[in-house]
């Protein structure tokens, strides 16, 4: 789990592809304590194991379905990635819950100042923007924001200067995509009241369309008797 508050920002060294498979070579600054071989780690808002460690960073391998949902793959060598490891028990939980699995894409469609602010507005999916709520949180490339405003096409984020200033935001020109991550309660909350009216639209069937009861003309009408 991660509460998406960036630890660093990470730079792509070098991307490597090989039988389907995706491996990213990442240049951090130190951690303390040192990262570790099989940790956790979430880059862009995308928990990926850490496969080795470097002097200068780390690497990771990517799976296929991964690639297909989140941006990692459309990173170009020398971009900035926001990197945040795995909370641990004990540890305060500053922004909100996150898997780090990547629902789908946002794209950014405008971004203006807000006084000493900065306003981010993100289009997406209708699938995405029916699991977000105004004031509720959303994971932007695992940053953890709350959302300003909804329509039906897409949600705005405000952005403070020190998250503007330790993220990968700041260098995020309109027209690019960020992984996305709605919050972790309404999800579930969504999926138990949608089972919940699919429950009464079955109910409801039933009762227009009651069940008949056997009779012999039924059984005889089957092949049972003769």
């Amino acid at each position: 789990m991660f509460t998406g508050l960036i630890q660093q920002v990470g730079k792509l060294a070098a991307k490597k592809e090989a039988d389907g498979s995706l491996r990213l070579i990442i240049r951090t600054q130190g951690w303390n304590p040192p990262l570790s071989k099989g940790e956790s780690i979430a880059v862009n808002g995308v928990c990926l194991t850490v496969a080795q460690v470097t002097n200068q960073g780390f690497d990771c391998d990517v799976l296929e379905e991964t690639v297909r949902c989140s941006n990692l793959n459309a990173k170009q060598t020398g971009a900035p990635l926001n990197l945040e490891r795995a909370v641990r028990l004990g540890e305060p939980l500053g922004g909100h819950l996150i898997t780090g699995h990547v629902e789908g894409l946002g794209t950014l469609i405008r971004k203006m100042n807000a006084g000493r602010d900065w306003r981010l507005d993100f289009s997406c999916d209708i699938s995405l923007l029916r699991l977000i709520v105004p004031k509720g949180s959303v994971a932007c490339d695992g940053i953890s924001l709350t959302v300003a405003s909804l329509t039906d096409f897409s949600f705005s984020v405000n952005i403070i200067p020190f998250t503007w200033a330790n993220t990968n935001l700041h260098l995020l020109p309109e027209g690019e995509t960020v992984n996305l991550e709605t919050d972790l309660i309404g999800k579930y909350v969504f999926r138990r009241l949608e089972q919940n009216q699919r429950s009464e639209v079955r109910d409801q069937k039933s009762e227009e369309n009651p069940a008949r009861p056997i009779t012999e003309d039924i059984l005889r009408q089957a092949g049972f008797m003769e």
